[in-house]
């Protein structure tokens, strides 16, 4: 569904990512680990076209994304979940999962789909986006991504600062989305909780692809984790 080839990302003239590859296919979950400033982030930005490579390609079922524009990739399939949710404040609720509904390829989203995986969102609608709480605004934030009718859906740090429960809603929405043949890739600094919903894993480090492989391997090996992730587990 996504294949990154060879990639060189910078900021201005600081190199960020090198020669990184990687793919994800139709209704599986890559899990994106590493260290802080490890470029995962950054992987997501390239495939969004917020930050372009420099060389490299990157294709989505199998049209080059390099020429196009970010709100043309978004239109092709692709929703992305930011680690700090960007959502409209002073907006109410309702609003802000308007605005992202769009029609794609894949299969679209109902308000009340989204409203029976957070059920807390039925009685936020009316109140403006900027009194939630973080869970609040996480739940807004996946749920608007959803009614983007995405086939791909990048997730970036989901589990950041939420409560258990919170966290168990948004591992559901992943486990759901693959039972769907909706791809995902999670970058997540809790490398054990993103391990119990990947499929296949690609760490990190220092902007280079260090490790790539089934998610069960690196699961079922404490020496390899330690050595990859080290403070991440």
């Amino acid at each position: 569904m996504l294949e990154i080839r060879a990639i060189d990302t910078f900021y201005g003239e600081t190199q960020a990512l090198f020669d990184v590859s990687l793919s994800v296919g139709e209704g599986e979950v890559l899990a994106l680990l590493g260290a802080n400033g490890a470029g995962k982030t950054t992987v997501l930005r390239s495939i969004l076209g917020l930050t372009r490579p420099k060389r490299g390609e990157i294709s989505f079922q199998g049209q080059p994304l390099s020429r196009k524009q970010t709100h043309e990739i978004a239109r092709a399939g692709i929703g992305w979940v930011p680690d700090d949710r960007r959502i409209c404040p002073t907006l109410s609720v309702a609003k802000n999962l308007a605005l992202g509904i769009k029609r794609t390829r894949y299969r679209p989203w109902s308000l009340s789909e989204v409203t029976d995986i957070f059920s807390a969102l039925k009685y936020l609608m009316a109140r403006e986006a900027e009194t939630l709480s973080g869970g609040e605004m996480q739940m807004v934030a996946i749920g608007r991504a959803l009614l983007g009718s995405p086939g791909l859906l990048l997730f970036d740090e989901p589990s950041q600062g939420l409560a258990p429960k919170i966290v168990d809603d948004v591992m559901t929405v992943v486990r759901r989305l693959k039972g769907e043949g909706i791809a995902a890739i999670v970058v997540e600094q809790n490398a054990e909780l993103a391990l119990s919903v990947a499929d296949r894993v690609v760490v990190l480090s220092h902007g280079t692809v260090a490790w790539a492989g089934d998610a069960s391997v690196l699961s079922a090996d404490p020496a390899l984790k330690r050595t990859l992730l080290g403070g991440a587990l």
